[in-house]
């Protein structure tokens, strides 16, 4: 059992540190953004890994990998309004420029 899902694994795994080193690394806002979503959809491939060929099967990861997927769209839609309106009001992406809360 622990071979089938090695490979599943090992992608999200991969998955992950692409998505956090675009996390930490990129300056973009929506660079970052879209590194998180695939960080979340690397937590999801696990979910469902471990819930189809787990050592007790059970339709649990799947449901928990589809709220997962709901809680990542809203928070998709939130990012990308407030993106949108500090890219109208600002005219930049820029994540260092986002500095505003600070002060």
């Amino acid at each position: 059992m622990a071979g089938l899902v090695t490979p599943y694994l090992t992608l999200a795994a991969i998955l992950f540190c692409i998505g956090l080193y675009g996390a930490l690394s990129k300056k973009n806002a929506v660079i970052v953004l879209l590194s998180i979503e695939l960080m979340l959809n690397a937590v999801n491939l696990n979910l469902v890994a471990f819930s189809k060929l787990g050592a007790h099967p059970s339709l649990t990861g799947q449901i928990f990998s589809l709220f997962n997927i709901t809680v990542a769209a809203a928070e998709a839609a939130v990012g990308i309004a407030i993106l949108i309106a500090w890219y109208r009001n600002k005219g930049t992406t820029d994540v260092n420029e986002m500095d505003q809360m600070k002060h």
